[in-house]
């Protein structure tokens, strides 16, 4: 069955950015999966998954505007150093989470004072150029749950 809008797709992926260094791969955990035509991943790979069908292996290279945008220069904000989880003492480069009103965000420590940090709030990947090697598992038809929700549940999907 071809992948098309309310079907639940399940898929393998990892991704390069443009010096072909791997920035993230899911194969040796649960594929990832999504709702097609609900805006659930980046649109440039959406676009890509139209029409295909499980078992489907292919690579796509999709530009900043159809990824994560681009950078913006004035996404540097400084805030308390106690808001940063996932680690104990930063460093320029380390990717932090911090609370926003639309929930965690990923941000990039850009420079570290005594009780402040100045963070970048540009997605890891924007600006990117990024290269995925896709390999499609399952494609299933939603039920109207997750069509409701807009999301896929179970293994990969939200729980």
């Amino acid at each position: 069955m071809p992948i098309e809008k309310n079907q639940v797709v399940l898929f393998h992926y990892s991704v390069s950015d443009d010096q072909g260094n791997v920035v993230e791969n899911s194969r040796g955990g649960e594929p990832n999966a999504y709702l097609h035509g609900h805006g659930g991943i980046i649109p440039g790979l959406e676009e890509a998954l139209e029409g295909r069908e499980a078992g489907d292996t292919f690579t796509v290279t999709v530009s900043p505007e159809k990824a994560y945008g681009p950078r913006k220069a004035d996404a540097v904000q400084r805030v308390p150093i106690k808001h940063l989880m996932g680690a104990k003492r930063w460093k320029p480069g380390m990717i932090a989470q911090v609370e926003t009103e639309q929930g965690p965000r990923h941000v990039v420590v850009a420079k570290v004072g005594h009780k402040f940090a100045d963070v970048d709030t540009n997605h890891p990947m924007a600006g990117k150029t990024l290269t995925f090697d896709i390999e499609v598992i399952e494609v299933r038809a939603a039920d109207t749950e997750e069509i409701a929700h807009g999301h896929a549940h179970g293994p990969g999907g939200h729980h």
